[in-house]
């Protein structure tokens, strides 16, 4: 049974953890203790507890407002310990070998008598698992020394977070600890792929593109997905959504719309705020600016956000992904 009655931080909470030595061993305290703790990954701010608690993983739950169908990613520091979660076919030797640490999420099929919290994956028979390749989130699985679960840390369908000014604005003090590692470098979420059966799936984009998988292990199927069952997350139908409401492939913003543009500014622009993904068309740097300008312009007081359209093509995939579901009707 985990211990929940941690020492007294003598902060008021969330603590806000530096990235010391000290402030490391302080997070994988807390995380032991089933506490949560917001940390940096590559893709977007984690909202970690030891997937091995039951209590803590129904905390994440609890935090952040989510459908408990809806299954969390586990975190591990290296592939050797990803081996004792999850059971790994040829396919997943090969990805793994290749792209972790990095964001690319396997989900594979969990052992029996897995000691990992049935909430985690919802309580299918699959196990989503990650090893991230942010050193801050090595640094705090390995003094942890238990798997962390941990979605993005921001409330349920809302846009992910990518600092820590993000996880205060969106979670308060229905987190524990936030550790400041800064601006996560990638800022979209990770690579979804399905290896639970004989044909590889394509749950969610990411970083890690199709093509670069297929040359490895062969045809990928992209998912229609059921948002109602969904295996990993990222898959229900509105997801990542800013207050106001999203218009998609807009050549214009009209009086009361901010907007969201790629590339040279060329659409006309009679709004209330406007700003560029990137200025060069990189989509590597729309990839990383997109969660923190949707909340920038869902703070301008407009009712609507319009934004252009991005090339359906490398990283464009993954982007074009989380805007659709943003826009996507909420119930």
């Amino acid at each position: 049974m985990t211990d929940h009655s941690a020492p007294d931080t003598g902060e008021k909470r969330p603590a806000l953890i530096p990235t010391t030595p000290a402030g490391i061993a302080r997070a994988g305290e807390l995380l032991r203790a089933g506490r949560l703790v917001a940390f940096p990954t590559e893709t977007v701010y984690g909202l970690g507890a030891d997937a091995t608690d039951d209590r803590a993983v129904a905390a994440i739950f609890a935090a952040k407002g989510r459908p408990q169908f809806n299954p969390l990613i586990a975190h591990v520091p290296d592939l050797a310990t990803a081996q004792s979660w999850g059971r790994f076919d040829d396919r997943a030797f090969e990805l793994a070998q290749q792209f972790w640490p990095g964001p690319l999420t396997m989900v594979l099929p969990r052992p029996a008598n897995s000691a990992l919290s049935l909430l985690v994956s919802a309580g299918l028979d699959s196990i989503a698992i990650r090893v991230p390749g942010h050193p801050i989130a090595q640094a705090i699985l390995r003094a942890a020394g238990t798997p962390i679960a941990a979605p993005s840390a921001n409330r349920s369908g809302a846009v992910s977070p990518t600092t820590p000014q993000h996880v205060l604005e969106s979670l308060g003090d229905r987190v524990d600890a936030i550790v400041t590692g800064g601006k996560c470098p990638v800022g979209l979420e990770s690579t979804v792929i399905d290896l639970t059966g004989p044909e590889a799936v394509l749950l969610r984009p990411g970083a890690v593109l199709p093509d670069e998988m297929e040359r490895l292990i062969g045809p990928i199927r992209l998912s229609a997905g059921d948002p109602t069952a969904p295996k990993s997350p990222g898959q229900l139908e509105s997801h990542y959504a800013p207050s106001a409401a999203v218009r998609l492939n807009a050549t214009s913003a009209e009086a009361d719309e901010a907007f969201l543009t790629f590339g040279p500014d060329r659409f006309v622009f009679g709004g209330t705020t406007r700003l560029n993904l990137s200025l060069e068309g990189d989509l590597n740097e729309a990839a990383a600016n997109l969660f923190a300008h949707l909340r920038q312009l869902d703070h301008s007081g407009a009712t609507r956000i319009a934004v252009m359209p991005i090339p359906e093509v490398g990283l464009g995939l993954a982007i074009n992904d989380r805007l659709r579901r943003a826009a996507a009707p909420r119930g």
